[in-house]
């Protein structure tokens, strides 16, 4: 199945790769973008989509000193949000505010809350506490893993522990669960490792190769999700990982994002450099659920697992963002600096 162009464009001025859903505006489907150029003044775009849901608009727009390679926005205040940038010879990463009265100053200027500077090497992504309320952060380099604590009255950020996955192994993303707040998952080169919070040790993995995304199951417990090279998606069950669940074919090239959606169990996006998103429905029943699996379930288990391909692009495709508010939107974003919003309503009887 091929997608047209029914999606919500917006452009930006520049090259860009990362956007996040605001999961703290309750009032607007909104999302956070920002830029990723080398020679210019980057930016972080806050859009929203309007009330009758047809038109992206521009909230507001922000300088940003450094070009941005992971951006993601705090779960329970939507003025504060995280980036992850490079100068061209090194990388940072720090937590900004938007100002409180941002549509009514002529040019407003982000205010850096603080900076996580504990870091040698390439830092790849941060991520925020799961679920509710808590100033509990996670920073991931090409080597090593830490536990932030945040207290943005103070504006400073603390170090609470950190642990090195070892010079064998070179991190590049993870998650966080939300069902068990002390598990991590970092992707890497070979493998996936998971770590424990409480011990901040290693205590499993996944030995696969180029695994460039993951994502769990917000919906399920145990299930897990990853984008690789050239394997496509993989599902997995964490309480017997050694093969996965499920296998979905990916992307004509490197499928490098996938992201689960909030409230469809099942519902999965992912992005690949093949300049395509792609809709899937994935059961992710391993043989201990299979007893209770529903007929529905079972049908789709052998039928095409593709539900749509959105081709509207012209560039790669890495960013990708549900939306928490209205969990039947999601906004992508290509390289060429494109934000498509598209609503994937129509599928939903399917699954």
């Amino acid at each position: 199945m091929q997608g047209g162009s029914s999606g919500i464009g917006y452009g930006l001025k520049y090259q860009a790769r990362c956007i996040s859903d605001v999961k703290a505006d309750t009032d607007y489907t909104s999302f956070l973008t920002g830029t990723l150029s080398l020679k210019e003044e980057n930016e972080v775009h806050l859009l929203r989509l309007s009330s009758g849901g047809s038109e992206l608009i521009c909230e507001g727009l922000f300088s940003h000193p450094n070009e941005i390679w992971d951006l993601a926005s705090c779960p329970f205040d939507q003025r504060i949000f995280s980036t992850v940038f490079s100068t061209g010879e090194s990388f940072g990463a720090a937590i900004w505010q938007i100002p409180e009265l941002y549509g009514q100053l002529n040019s407003p200027q982000l205010e850096r809350v603080a900076s996580l500077d504990a870091h040698v090497g390439k830092i790849n992504c941060v991520l925020w506490w799961p679920s509710g309320r808590c100033d509990k952060l996670i920073s991931i380099d090409e080597q090593n893993l830490f536990l932030w604590s945040l207290d943005c009255s103070k504006k400073s950020a603390e170090v609470l522990s950190k642990d090195s996955a070892g010079m064998l192994h070179s991190l590049s993303g993870g998650a966080w669960d939300p069902h068990d707040v002390n598990a991590v998952a970092a992707t890497g080169e070979s493998s996936v490792q998971f770590w424990d919070l409480r011990t901040m040790k290693k205590v499993n993995s996944i030995e696969h190769a180029h695994v460039r995304g993951v994502d769990y199951n917000p919906k399920r417990e145990h299930i897990l999700v990853t984008a690789e090279d050239e394997s496509g998606i993989h599902v997995w069950d964490l309480r017997k990982a050694k093969v996965p669940v499920q296998e979905l074919p990916g992307h004509t090239h490197w499928t490098w994002a996938v992201k689960c959606n909030p409230e469809y169990d099942g519902l999965i996006l992912s992005a690949g450099t093949d300049s395509a998103v792609n809709l899937w429905f994935a059961s992710a029943s391993s043989s201990d659920d299979k007893t209770s699996e529903s007929p529905v379930e079972s049908t789709r288990q052998r039928v095409n697992p593709l539900l749509n391909s959105y081709t509207d692009y012209e560039d790669s495709v890495y960013g990708l963002a549900w939306s928490s508010r209205e969990p039947w939107v999601f906004a992508s974003l290509s390289y060429d600096g494109r934000v498509v919003i598209e609503s994937v309503k129509p599928f939903l009887p399917r699954i």
